[in-house]
């Protein structure tokens, strides 16, 4: 395609097999055919027709897989119970900081965790022109209707122990002109729920237009849950924290490690990075399991911001000499339902983390993101960041310089005490080579 041409226009698109698709993609980019474009694409294809069938349905105009690395952390004794716990994300450092944290912590007692609550919102968000004491005196009647009118949704759920826990009226009518929104309260048990909670609340605005004249403008769940929360903490004498490999004594390992998070208190920048270090522990869990990161990255964020401020998601108490580090983080994640269902992978992850119920998984999931952000506090006091991410990077350097295994068996014993850059290893393997 010359300088300034454009895609044309193309309709019907998804109607296309994946073939058409790709067909139309290297004419429009003016790709030869079997070029390197097909040839990518095509490689990422599962042999078997039925497996990619599937992967195919999870999204529209699908033309391929997209690998990532699943990887696993083994140690994690979580409540007393030892986990092996997969994890899928593509930065070099962070499966092998959580699986040394993990390590450490095994044998200080292991991370305890409690599920605070489960509960998640949906919202009719809708206006109403008329006096407000108007519906505020038809609510009670009206919350009765709407009850019983998805009672045949809200069954199946109720027998396992869920459905509605309540469902309230809320006046936003001093913000927005009008505006009045129905917020219900739900328990999905181990489904994170969108989909229930979704038509649950399309059939409330059915119910509330055909009682009140009202005009719905969306119904749709919350993804921030600050009331579906599960707390996640390590602790040990301040003695136990005694680490051979840092240049730092235990007591003042302790008073570091809390400055470095009281920081985060105060420092919305610093805040950000802490909080990433978490999710980096967080998501590569989340996406094993056919879960939605997006949306707990979302909520968790929000959440960090519940004070007015943006603060880190952690706490350290130094008391007695005990030393604690926690995380209070919002979770809503599922164990049935969706991708943690349909894909083989995320089947696996439960059958490798023994068949754990939705509470389970949230303490799971946030022991992992406690232990990533321990080993990232835990290096940027002591060592620094950079050296071990660096060391983990080096291999993802060396094959972009197309080493070969030998290069990389030298590059690794070269670098092994030294600090490492991409033009230090560019010029290291350079070097070898102008001497070969």
């Amino acid at each position: 395609m010359s300088e300034g041409e454009r895609l044309d226009l193309v309709t019907g698109f998804s109607k296309l097999t994946k073939h058409e698709k790709l067909n139309w993609i290297v004419s429009q980019l003016d790709l030869r055919p079997g070029d390197e474009f097909r040839q990518v694409v095509e490689h990422f294809w599962l042999e078997n027709p039925e497996k990619q069938a599937l992967f195919d349905d999870f999204i529209e105009n699908n033309l391929t897989n997209f690998l990532m690395p699943y990887g696993v952390a083994p140690n994690f004794k979580i409540n007393d119970k030892l986990y092996c716990v997969p994890m899928v994300t593509e930065e070099s450092s962070v499966v092998a900081a959580a699986a040394k944290a993990a390590k450490f912590w095994n044998s200080r007692g292991g991370f305890k965790a409690q599920v605070i609550n489960q509960e998640k919102i949906g919202q009719v968000h809708f206006l109403y022109t008329e006096a407000k004491h108007k519906l505020m005196g038809l609510f009670p009647f009206l919350k009765t209707q709407l009850l019983d009118g998805v009672k045949d949704l809200t069954f199946n759920m109720q027998a396992r122990g869920g459905g509605i826990k309540d469902l309230e009226l809320i006046d936003k009518s001093n913000e927005i002109e009008n505006y009045f929104q129905l917020k219900a309260t739900f328990e999905t048990c181990n489904a994170m729920g969108a989909n229930f909670i979704n038509t649950v609340l399309e059939k409330f605005a059915y119910i509330l237009t055909q009682n009140v004249k009202v005009e719905v403008i969306m119904s749709i769940l919350s993804n921030y849950t600050p009331n579906c929360v599960v707390k996640t903490w390590v602790e040990c004498p301040i003695s136990m924290l005694e680490d051979h490999q840092i240049d730092m004594g235990p007591k003042q390992f302790a008073q570091k490690f809390k400055l470095a998070c009281d920081i985060t208190k105060v420092d919305p920048h610093r805040a950000v990075t802490h909080n990433k270090g978490i999710f980096n522990g967080i998501d590569a869990v989340v996406m094993a399991t056919g879960n939605d990161f997006r949306a707990v990255e979302a909520c968790g964020h929000a959440y960090a911001a519940r004070n007015g401020k943006y603060q880190g998601l952690t706490e350290v108490i130094i008391d007695n000499d005990q030393f604690i580090y926690s995380l209070e983080i919002p979770l809503a994640v599922g164990t049935v339902g969706g991708l943690t269902s349909l894909h083989p992978l995320a089947e696996a992850s439960f059958n490798l983390l023994g068949r754990p119920d939705a509470p389970d998984l949230m303490k799971i999931i946030s022991a992992v993101g406690l232990a990533q952000n321990f080993s990232a506090v835990k290096s940027l006091i002591t060592s620094g960041i950079q050296r071990g991410h660096m060391k983990m990077h080096l291999l993802n350097i060396l094959r972009t310089l197309g080493a070969t295994e030998k290069e990389v068996t030298q590059a690794k014993n070269y670098f092994k005490y030294k600090s490492i850059s991409y033009n230090d290893v560019y010029e290291f393997i350079n070097s070898n080579r102008k001497l070969q």
